[in-house]
């Protein structure tokens, strides 16, 4: 006689609605796991936040949208499409890198357009370019499709990553790899920004990072019309069509243990609720340190965390302003008259420079509904140090550095940019610590390099709390939407194979 009971469903709480608790909270609902998704603040999204001012639409970030290719795949897990929930739109040319003696490369995948662009700098590049391409699709085959969705839990899986490691010199810069195959600097640094996307130092990020190059030339760059904030609306959606539940506006306080087991969470309501297994997107040292403080691994984890290295925070404008400019392009990177003595400035010695290069993002140049008709929104990032070297006071710093900002904006682009803002605000490491828990005010969490890399970041399992997990740019393979979209889909092949032999 078979019996009629069914066994229960296994249940997981995600904590944090980042792109990585989201993209891990779908994977797990899709897959039967009945899924809570938590989030300390009143709208989902982590650091893809958005404000509505003034008519004016402003997306926290990111707002660089590649490899659109892993999103879709968390539609397609259950027969859905990406396209029923989210609009994607190319973005083309990707970036326009300008320079203060007035030069402009546009960056994109369009062949006979970027030959031209590389030859307006240096001909005797161009032979240099397909050599450099070619060495990025062997760092993107090794590093993101082979290893990307890779948990790093042991060792022995450094060890067996090593022979491709050490083919590609991983243990080389972006910046120096660029510069064996092109001469120009203007080139250079045009081939080497990119990590700057995702946290790292040209000059010290392993030239794995380099794959971001062909991540891009094959994937092209997007925008979400109605936003980055619409994407994260599109899975939201998609996570509640599939069955699960959100929980917003109550911030995460405990993560509950007995012994080596998470038991559940428990958030500043005082709500609790036990889990089988229990997942954290929010930033890995508020998680070790802050949530974890009834287990003693929780400190212990802390204290090594403590000692690593972290990537630089941001400083944005947001700025809404009267008339529109078909002649911005939506993504702009506006070099200053340095390069590596600014990034020397933000990473090693933690000064706050009189120079600076500023990201400048006009996504209303692509959507118009981001602004009011007749009107453009804006926003003008640059890296600032983390709080752990450059601890000023904000409130006093932040004014100042927005005036110059802006005046920056306005010597290189809108003159009159003073006289058509309508509404502006900007956003600080200091919020970056008060908002997201992140530590120093660290925007990408673990400085990415090689030796806070695969096993060496924190591991997407708890090694002694084995029902404990993360996700995000802390953990493998890093920051950046594919980054903790791939980071998901190696935490939910782990969480799913341990709760089926529960």
């Amino acid at each position: 006689m078979t019996s009629s009971i069914q066994p229960k469903p296994r249940r997981a709480a995600v904590i944090g609605a980042g792109f990585g608790g989201l993209a891990l909270a779908i994977r797990l609902q899709a897959s039967g796991i009945e899924t809570v998704l938590v989030e300390g603040r009143d709208k989902p999204g982590g650091r893809a936040y958005y404000w509505e001012r003034d008519g004016f639409t402003f997306d926290a970030g990111p707002t660089v949208i590649t490899d659109p290719d892993c999103l879709r795949a968390l539609w397609k897990l259950t027969d859905h499409d990406m396209e029923e929930d989210v609009e994607l739109v190319p973005v083309m040319p990707f970036y326009r890198l300008n320079w203060e003696d007035g030069t402009n490369f546009d960056y994109s995948n369009d062949n006979a357009q970027l030959a031209r662009e590389i030859a307006k700098l240096n001909p005797d590049d161009l032979a240099g370019y397909e050599e450099f391409l070619q060495y990025s699709e062997g760092v993107w085959r090794e590093g993101y499709v082979k290893l990307g969705h890779v948990p790093f839990l042991d060792f022995k899986s450094m060890l067996k990553a090593a022979p491709a490691l050490a083919k590609y010199q991983a243990w080389r810069s972006v910046y120096s790899v660029v510069s064996s195959y092109v001469s120009d600097e203007k080139l250079r640094e045009a081939l080497s920004f990119h990590t700057l996307l995702v946290g790292g130092n040209p000059m010290a990020t392993s030239s794995i990072y380099a794959l971001i190059h062909k991540l891009e030339k094959d994937g092209g760059v997007w925008w979400a019309r109605g936003g980055t904030n619409r994407l994260v609306a599109g899975m939201v959606k998609h996570f509640q069509r599939l069955g699960g539940t959100v929980r917003l506006g109550d911030p995460v306080t405990a993560i509950e243990t007995a012994g080596n087991q998470a038991t559940g969470v428990t958030c500043a309501s005082g709500w609790h609720e036990n889990f089988d297994a229990v997942a954290s997107n929010a930033d890995v040292m508020h998680s070790y340190r802050d949530l974890l403080t009834g287990n003693r691994r929780g400190p212990r984890v802390a204290a090594k965390l403590a000692r690593k290295r972290y990537s630089p925070s941001l400083f944005v404008v947001h700025f809404g302003v009267k008339g529109t400019f078909p002649d911005i392009p939506h993504h702009m990177i506006l070099f200053g008259p340095r390069y590596k003595g600014l990034l020397d400035d933000i990473y090693k010695y933690g000064v706050l420079p009189r120079d600076f290069s500023v990201y400048l993002h006009h996504p209303s140049v692509s959507d118009a509904g981001m602004a009011p008709e007749g009107h453009s929104t804006f926003y003008a990032l640059v890296p600032v140090a983390h709080r752990g070297k450059l601890p000023v006071d904000w409130n006093t710093a932040g004014p100042a550095l927005e005036k110059r900002v802006l005046d920056e904006v306005a010597k290189r682009l809108i003159p009159d940019l003073h006289e058509r803002i309508v509404t502006k605000f900007h956003y600080t490491p200091f919020d970056f610590t008060h908002d997201l828990n992140a530590h120093l005010g660290s925007a990408f969490s673990l400085e990415p390099v090689l030796t806070q890399s695969a096993y060496f970041r924190t591991h997407n399992r708890d090694d002694e709390i084995t029902n404990l997990y993360f996700t995000g740019a802390g953990t493998h393979p890093g920051a950046g939407i594919p980054g903790v979209v791939g980071s998901a889909r190696a935490t939910a092949r782990l969480m799913l194979a341990d709760l089926a032999r529960r």
